[in-house]
């Protein structure tokens, strides 16, 4: 493995162009900050991130499914016990309906606990004849339309950290407590079953798993794994004075990681080969992802394999595919030829949010159901094809009943965006549009197995 615990090698990527990365108004606040937050525990622990690169290892050999998804743009505000637990609820969810109907492990890495932080296309904002900077996530400003809150102010990088702490305390106790047990598939449904298509199927799917708890039960089986989940964190890797902050050296193997979550990604804008995101992460051993766009080359593919995962550890690197649903199925079957003939061990994963949005008449963001869906139809059917394993989904949602895409069994129109559209960046399917998407996901995994 090409990871060092010499500090100089973990901060090579500063003598690198670095993009995305936010102006300080006082640099000697910020380096007290990033001082500050070098000191501080560890949120996840070297033991959690091998093992979540072991699964993913299965999922490169085809044995295992992803379901990563969450918000878009987490925020501070949104840290609450009923937040993350509805946020929560849905991936557990999306996560039953694949491994039941599928017949699948599911890997469940959830977008919580650290997406604080989003690249934007342009640093400065204008409305109504006044520029501000632009918003970069609540790890770094605020979101209203003024100078104070547009103050790119690095005492956000700690309450990002803080913040990060107390949902991941709440994910682990959710996880860990009893909420997720199988038992409660039900349970997890009531406020939603009455009104929603997707609930009623899957309050049907959720009374089979109750007959065939029953039957085990009855048989003597009790496994443990029936009352609890394995759930990891992620975010992207934007902010690299952030993750330098919290990469340590574990005591046990003397490798650094970072402790900012389980999983980290590199974006679409920042996985440049001379790049600082890549330097950065190519010298820590969590388990790490690159957003590939319809751009990518299968050349960029392969040198991306040699500088990330040189030695071919499997479960190592994740390729997370943003292609757009009219350009998947031409963009993606080059790419995994020309891996595969490689041979280097890659898990292919599917985000069919980001190459799908446009701009409804009321100036909306939006995006519709049936492209997402359509991505990855695409996706499965260019694996199938080439007999490779399509390894999981990256997707954008949230718990609560917001109305930010278009489409999905509870019929939501381009009229019907205003309504509760809560997102503070790029908007997130609703639970009712999650579970349509995990029920189509199941078929297609079926067909393709």
């Amino acid at each position: 493995m090409s990871t060092s615990s010499v500090p100089g090698e973990l901060d090579a990527w500063r003598d690198l162009p670095a993009l995305q990365q936010p102006e300080w108004d006082d640099p000697a606040e910020a380096r007290a900050v990033t001082a500050e937050l070098s000191r501080q525990p560890p949120l996840v622990f070297a033991g959690e991130c091998d093992q979540l690169r072991d699964r993913l290892a299965q999922v490169t050999r085809g044995e295992a499914f992803v379901l990563q998804g969450g918000d878009c743009a987490e925020t501070f505000d949104g840290s609450t016990a009923d937040a993350v637990k509805n946020k929560l609820k849905t991936l557990l969810q999306m996560a039953v309906v694949l491994t039941y109907a599928a017949s699948v492990p599911v890997v469940k890495i959830g977008r919580m606990a650290g997406q604080f932080a989003k690249p934007r296309s342009k640093p400065t904002e204008v409305r109504g004849g006044v520029e501000l900077p632009a918003y970069r996530g609540d790890a770094v400003n605020g979101l209203a339309f003024d100078a104070g809150s547009r103050r790119n102010d690095p005492r956000r990088l700690l309450k990002a950290y803080h913040c990060s702490a107390v949902t991941l305390n709440l994910c682990r106790a959710f996880t860990k407590g009893g909420y997720a047990d199988l038992r409660q598939v039900h349970a997890w449904n009531r406020d939603f079953v009455a009104q929603s298509p997707a609930g009623k199927r899957y309050d049907r799917l959720a009374g089979e798993i109750d007959r065939a708890l029953t039957f085990m039960k009855a048989c003597g089986a009790n496994p443990e794994e029936f009352h609890g989940v394995e759930f990891y964190s992620s975010h992207e890797a934007l902010l690299l004075e952030y993750e330098r902050a919290l990469t340590r050296i574990d005591h046990l193997s003397g490798l650094p990681y970072d402790v900012s979550a389980h999983f980290l990604w590199i974006g679409e804008r920042t996985r440049q080969l001379d790049g600082a995101h890549v330097e950065f992460l190519r010298h820590i051993r969590n388990p790490i992802g690159v957003k590939l766009g319809p751009t990518t080359s299968a050349d960029d593919a392969l040198r991306l394999i040699d500088r990330l995962n040189p030695d071919g550890e499997p479960g190592r690197l994740t390729f997370i595919t943003r292609m757009g649903a009219g350009r998947i199925r031409e963009a993606l079957p080059p790419l995994i030829e020309k891996v595969s003939q490689g041979g280097a061990p890659v898990a292919w994963v599917c985000d069919p949010m980001h190459g799908n949005t446009f701009e409804a008449p009321s100036g909306h963001k939006t995006r519709r159901l049936d492209d997402v869906l359509d991505e990855v139809a695409g996706f499965f059917e260019v694996h199938r094809a080439l007999g490779t394993h399509p390894g999981g989904i990256h997707i954008e949602f949230t718990g609560d009943d917001v109305t930010e895409c278009v489409g999905g069994g509870e019929g939501l129109v381009e009229g019907d965006l205003h309504q509760r559209y809560e997102t503070a960046c790029d908007p997130r399917l609703n639970r009712g549009q999650s579970l349509d998407l995990a029920f189509m996901v199941a078929e297609l995994y079926r067909k393709s197995s």
